[in-house]
């Protein structure tokens, strides 16, 4: 299928207004860049009954937090929220509308932790640092209000990655018990000689392969790396006893096919899975709800599906958890 209008629009726009790729700038340049266009495509943002920065313990010092909480006295469910930015870019800022939306739509607590990026921080930093702020979360419930019972982790493209590798430490090390995944067009497999996507290409005014190459070479200072199931998830030996999981991709994305992979692999081992293409969208749209109709729509439908495994509410329109390949239309 052919881009969205609104695709073309804003490839587009970025064209007209000379915008370099990512991958063409400096760190700094490029971290600015990132925070400045995520602010721009996400929308109004919203109100939420709370909203505060913390800290919880990290394996290496301290990890910042941002919390975002609806209004209720008591223990809520809560979604542990891990920002995209190729563990490069990024920061609690980036997730700040994502998590807003999620939190009013769903009635849950989002909590977004500030894990170390890359390359001050390679690969495993990021993982570890996700992985011990949510076993914090459930071992001191009480401190942030957590229902420890109704833990998700979620998170966008590399979010989406450390999310899925959250999920496979948590049950490697017996706990902390997690209901759900929400896994964002996730990076599942960094093999550099991995098959490229049908849905692969080198157009500079979106993202590309070279933007996924420029990630990893960032986070994996060993390539050998990529080969660790924590790095790349689609390699884990087995994916049996995971928790329930919404996996959602776009159709003009490199990070496609490995995403679309993972969920079948999910399935194949006997876990819950709704996998969600939308059609005629690219890398980042999911927190792009102010350009794209379509990153509103996949925003409902995750917190459709964190109201189900939280059983906040009945199933969403699509039904319960299958093992299909839907539309997301």
């Amino acid at each position: 299928m052919s881009l969205d209008p609104q695709v073309v629009a804003y490839r587009a726009a970025r064209a007209a207004a000379g915008t370099p790729p990512l991958y063409t700038q400096t760190l700094a340049e490029a971290r600015a860049a990132d925070l400045a266009a995520i602010r721009a495509g996400g929308g109004d943002v919203e109100p939420v009954h709370e909203v505060r920065d913390t800290t919880v313990p990290g394996p290496d010092g301290d990890l910042r937090v941002r919390v975002h909480r609806p209004a209720g006295d008591g223990p809520l469910p809560t979604l542990v929220y891990f920002f995209g930015g190729g563990w490069t870019l990024g920061s609690v800022e980036t997730a700040d509308g994502i998590c807003r939306r999620l939190a009013n739509a769903t009635g849950c607590q989002v909590v977004t932790v500030g894990y170390r990026l890359a390359p001050e921080h390679p690969f495993p930093a990021a993982v570890l640092d996700c992985h011990a702020a949510t076993r914090w979360l459930a071992g001191h419930a009480a401190e942030l209000r957590v229902d420890p019972d109704r833990l998700v982790v979620g998170g966008d493209s590399a979010g989406g990655n450390l999310a899925a590798a959250v999920t496979l430490l948590a049950r490697a090390e017996g706990g902390p018990r997690l209901v759900g995944q929400l896994l964002v067009y996730p990076n599942t497999d960094q093999r550099a000689d991995r098959p490229r996507p049908a849905a692969d290409d080198q157009d500079p005014l979106l993202f590309n392969r070279h933007s996924v190459d420029w990630y990893r070479g960032h986070y994996l200072a060993d390539p050998a790396d990529a080969a660790d199931p924590l790095a790349s998830p689609l390699l884990a030996d087995d994916l049996s006893g995971l928790p329930p999981a919404l996996v959602i991709t776009a159709e003009h994305d490199p990070l496609r096919d490995e995403g679309e992979k993972y969920a079948q692999r999910l399935r194949e081992a006997g876990v819950p899975v709704r996998a969600t293409r939308y059609p005629g969208m690219i890398h980042g749209f999911f927190a792009m709800p102010g350009v794209f109709d379509a990153g509103r729509r996949a925003q409902d439908e995750a917190a459709a599906f964190l109201r189900e495994v939280f059983g906040l509410s009945t199933p969403p329109a699509g039904g319960p958890l299958t093992a299909t390949v839907g539309d997301g239309r």
